[in-house]
């Protein structure tokens, strides 16, 4: 009570105005926040978050790849998507859906994509996607507006029974990849090298397999002529590289050598709407042979590196192409064949082709290609044994430092369909790494079904393009064909060598009585005139 005597005493003038904060700051504070939260709070709170989301994806410039929202929205430039790129994560965090959804981007750009299909969900960008309840959940939360569509889509396999058939000339391959494909030794590697400079000087073409076993025969036929001028030749090598290539036939790589061979420009196409094909090559069962896989998919980059014309920095790429489980390019390849691999991305850039290899373990690519791929998208890695926190660790320091997040942690804590992000800026410098929610896909999130691959393939702009092979004049039938006239030669000599051969032998026998006659007889003439002589004297 005397408090409250005092209180209107003391708050006649200044101390009033003092107080007032005081009896405030406990309940008339609890009255006004219910009052602030019911009206301006929940105007300010609901609208604001929900505005600044709806608006992430429009914040996105238009000269750009959305790939999802952290506190802001992420995106790749697309004059800069040709700086390469690197997705990583365990299984089952995401990769798939997010390359996905950057290959819808590009295609939404006029940009050709090429991607392999390892699991089959890939190939559900051909159609229609449906608003599932995690799609739907994950849209809200980034205020991502949905625009479900299906996307230009040609199918290809090596095989010919999924898509399109690819093939290549084993010339095309040439001998580095094909000692790769093959796992050969260096000798082995040095005779493949010699049959194939061979057939450069003797105008052989190499087209298929049997193009190469029948050369690789008739250089162990004649091996003892060309050692001197090409280098030893061992029939045993020879043996040992006809043997894997029996193995590769048996794997089915009979079906990839050979002629229509496949043109770049294919996987560069656009549709008549403006946007890119999206290359999906079915690759679960090309996966049984990963030594193919890999080999296949270098060819490609390689022949895009050694076709395609200089560009310099265009405003998009040409091609963005998607290399799937990258681990088994570099996995025990050769010095040389890393070589090969870090030249081709390392100077593809300016060709128009942006590469983006996708892995588990961001340790799976070597430093000499890993720095200069400048976009990156980490998913969730499990670190459970030292090499998995060391891994985790290597992961952490390629990004660059965000002093807001705990990068290291933040790999290991991410959730599906969440991952750290770093793209190149406008400026052409790595960002920030952000903690990043991707964006859902706008196709099917899953599987075509067969009759949906189908009408696919027979609405291809490809279709009777390469599905027939053609088998033309190559070395098979040039060697096949010396072989006959050296055999027609051999049949006009035999009468003649026959005819000779009697007359060496008629001579031969009568030689020989003459012989056998002088030998016999001359001792017996001789003892017949020594008893004559005898018989004489005696007399």
């Amino acid at each position: 009570m005397a408090k409250r005597k005092t209180a209107p005493k003391s708050t006649s003038g200044r101390t009033r105005r003092k107080a007032a904060p005081k009896s405030n700051s406990g309940r008339t504070r609890r009255k006004a926040a219910p009052k602030s939260n019911s009206g301006p709070s929940k105007r300010k709170a609901a609208p604001k978050a929900s505005s600044s989301r709806s608006k992430a994806a429009e914040q996105a410039p238009e000269n750009s790849v959305y790939i999802g929202r952290s506190v802001k929205p992420e995106f790749l430039y697309l004059r800069l998507a040709n700086r390469h790129g690197l997705i990583t994560g365990a299984t089952g965090t995401g990769k798939t859906v997010t390359l996905q959804g950057l290959a819808e981007g590009f295609s939404a750009q006029g940009v050709p994509v090429f991607c392999a299909d390892v699991k089959g969900d890939l190939s559900g960008v051909a159609e229609t996607g449906k608003a599932k309840s995690w799609i739907k959940a994950r849209a809200e939360e980034i205020g991502f507006k949905s625009a479900f569509q299906s996307y230009p889509v040609i199918f290809w396999d090596l095989f010919g029974k999924q898509g399109h058939p690819i093939r290549a000339t084993v010339s095309e391959l040439g001998p580095l990849l094909l000692s790769r494909l093959m796992d050969l030794s260096e000798a082995q590697e040095g005779i493949l090298n010699i049959a194939f400079k061979i057939a450069g000087d003797e105008k052989l073409l190499l087209l298929d397999l049997k193009d190469l076993q029948a050369l690789l025969e008739n250089l162990a036929k004649r091996a003892g002529e060309l050692t001197t001028k090409y280098g030893n030749i061992t029939k045993a090598s020879v043996g040992a590289i006809q043997r894997s290539l029996l193995v590769l036939e048996q794997q089915g790589a009979g079906h990839f050598f050979g002629e229509p061979a496949l043109k770049v420009s294919d996987v560069m196409r656009t549709a008549r709407d403006g946007r890119g094909y999206i290359s999906v090559l079915a690759a679960d069962k090309l996966m049984e042979s990963p030594r193919l896989y890999a080999t296949f998919l270098l060819f490609l980059l390689s022949d895009l590196f050694e076709e395609l014309p200089e560009v310099g920095d265009p405003e998009k790429p040409k091609l963005v192409f998607f290399f799937d489980e990258a681990h088994l390019l570099f996995k025990d390849a050769p010095k040389a064949l890393l070589d090969k691999v870090e030249q081709v991305v390392r100077l593809i850039r300016s060709k128009g082709v942006g590469v983006y290899f996708v892995t588990q373990n961001p340790l799976d690519v070597p430093d000499t290609v890993s720095r200069q791929l400048g976009n990156r998208i980490q998913h969730a890695l499990r670190a459970f044994t030292p090499a998995e926190q060391k891994a985790v660790r290597s992961a952490a320091q390629t990004f660059r430092r965000n002093p807001k997040i705990d990068t290291e942690r933040a790999i290991m804590e991410l959730g599906i369909g969440e991952a750290l992000v770093s793209t190149l800026d406008a400026k052409g410098q790595p960002s920030m790494v952000e903690r990043t929610l991707v964006r859902p896909p706008n196709s099917r999130a899953g599987p075509v079904t067969k009759s949906e691959r189908k009408a696919v393939i027979n609405a291809s702009p490809l279709r009777g393009v390469y599905d027939e092979g053609v088998d033309r004049k190559s070395a098979y039938e040039m060697l096949q064909k010396r072989m006959k006239k050296r055999a027609k030669a051999k049949d006009a000599d035999e009468p003649a060598a026959k005819k000779s051969a009697r007359s060496s032998r008629s001579d031969g026998f009568w030689t020989t009585l003459g012989k056998q006659i002088v030998r016999s007889g001359v001792p017996l003439m001789t003892r017949v005139l020594e008893s004559a002589i005898r018989s004489r004297m005696r007399k």
